[in-house]
């Protein structure tokens, strides 16, 4: 078997070859009258009608068979067999034949026919070279199983891989109805700073930079939500973006160092409205995405139809970890109660209450949550942003959506009122001066903004990769990128 480094020298003798003959092997313009998956779908009214089509695609196979060459055509919509014949095509285009090769992009131009064999083919009466391939494509890419060589070489992934590339054209049907539903009720789409002088509207570690225009550091976002309420202060109702987030955080299968997110501010609204917007919005997707509210997820089948289910907080601990957080004021009081139960997190970091309450409820019950279900009343020191219940001040506004054990959506109802704002800006900030690198950093324009006044509002974020990984059964989240990070070899 020929070297990679043989077969790159033949190809670029064959270009040579090609160049010396007057062949131009990379020409700008190609022209099509059809896509291949059009010339499948219309060959029976092709063939009667013996109408010549002109298609682009890449070689994926060659075979020759004495004055015949049979090879398959693939463009982004289809393959299909095409056959070179001695007697049809011209003599410097068959004798061009051999200087073609498996990974060679062409334009055909010919008429339908039906093999011996009853094969769709197109019967070629003219070729173009428009690329020149002097890269081999893989011969062992099929059923490929390891995640790294193939997000390295995601081209040829994609290439092999037909079911990987329908997961982004889902992806890119799934953002354009969320967008349209968003439409439809009045919201208006913005852009806000990926850059920003403090990483705010999460907790998580950010990633910091230098912007040497102006000799400051500053961070990449981990969530737009600040400036979006910013422009729900500067007087616009409805807004919301598809934001790129960056989070400075460990890689595991629900989590990304960069990822997309959607999120939406609506005034004069709170979490509740938003709930059951929330089941609107995903009935309304499903449909229009899948046709369907019901989609498969490893061996089971997750129906979101509504309505769904709701649980708190403290519900969910009780019944998976055998703990009344209520009963646990105290930082001290939760972890002598987790200590006696002899539940390890995996979170190592120093963590207030708050932050303790979410590692509990991710170690005991988040997995064992399936089906769509609303997630409730958490904490106050979790949730420095949101507005508290009236009756349990210890408690917000708040609900995450978790489907197969993994937080899609997450939503309150804001907290407009500055000066409680700024005393959370400050918890948040000993928090951080303590160890919780996670911990929300104090922002004062932000707090000023808000002394301006801003209205009742709801927020709501949603990341995509997650939504798109569960509604396309990927086991990870990093299938759900068209290029997630890899380390340098």
């Amino acid at each position: 078997m020929d070297s990679l480094d043989q077969i790159i020298s033949f190809r670029l003798k064959k270009l040579q070859k090609l160049r010396d003959k007057g062949v131009a092997p990379y020409p700008a313009k190609a022209n099509r009258t059809m896509q291949v998956g059009e010339f499948v779908l219309k060959f029976p009214a092709l063939k009667r009608g013996g109408k010549a089509v002109a298609l682009v695609g890449r070689l994926m196979a060659l075979r020759e068979f004495g004055g015949l060459t049979f090879a398959q055509l693939r463009d982004g919509y289809g393959e299909t067999q095409i056959l070179f014949k001695k007697d049809e095509l011209s003599k410097r285009a068959y004798e061009d034949l051999a200087l073609l090769d498996i990974g060679d992009i062409v334009q055909v131009r010919g008429t339908a026919m039906l093999t011996k064999k009853g094969e769709k083919t197109l019967l070629v009466n003219k070729l173009v070279l428009l690329t020149k391939s002097l890269r081999p494509l893989p011969e062992k890419w099929y059923g490929l199983t390891d995640q790294e060589t193939r997000f390295r070489q995601r081209a040829l992934d994609l290439l092999f891989n037909p079911e990987i590339k329908e997961r982004f054209i889902v992806r890119n049907n799934l953002v354009q109805a969320l967008r349209e539903f968003l439409l439809k009720r009045d919201f208006i789409e913005v852009d806000t700073p990926a850059l920003q002088p403090v990483p705010g509207g999460a907790l998580a570690m950010p990633f910091k930079t230098h912007y040497n225009a102006v000799n400051a550091d500053v961070y990449l976002r981990i969530a737009p939500e600040l400036y979006l309420k910013r422009l729900i202060i500067g007087g616009f109702e409805r807004v919301f973006e598809f934001a790129r987030v960056f989070r400075n955080e460990g890689v595991s299968t629900q989590h990304l160092q960069d990822f997309t997110m959607l999120e939406f501010y609506q005034a004069y609204a709170d979490y509740e409205d938003l709930m059951k917007m929330t089941e609107e919005m995903f009935v309304y997707v499903l449909k229009k995405v899948f046709g369907t509210t019901k989609i498969k997820y490893g061996k089971t089948t997750l129906d979101f139809k509504t309505p769904w289910p709701r649980t708190t907080f403290r519900e969910l601990i009780m019944k998976h970890a055998g703990i009344d957080i209520d009963k646990c004021p105290k930082v001290e009081e939760l972890q002598a109660a987790i200590k006696k139960k002899k539940i390890k997190l995996t979170y190592s970091g120093k963590a207030g209450r708050g932050k303790l309450i979410d590692e509990l409820y991710k170690e005991a019950a988040r997995e064992k949550l399936t089906s769509p279900v609303f997630l409730t009343d958490h904490p106050l020191d979790l949730s420095p942003l949101a507005k508290q219940k009236d009756l349990m001040p210890d408690k917000v506004q708040r609900f995450q959506l978790v489907v197969a054990g993994m937080e899609i959506v997450n939503a309150f109802s804001e907290l407009n009122d500055p000066i409680d704002q700024k005393e959370r800006f400050k918890a948040q900030a000993k928090l951080k001066k303590a160890g919780d690198s996670e911990a929300h950093s104090m922002d004062e324009d932000f707090v000023k903004a808000l002394e301006y006044g801003m209205p009742p509002t709801a927020g709501w974020g949603m990341g995509i990769e997650r939504l798109l990984a569960i509604l396309t059964n990927a086991e990870s989240v990093r299938e759900a990128v068209l290029f997630p990070f890899v380390k340098e070899k």
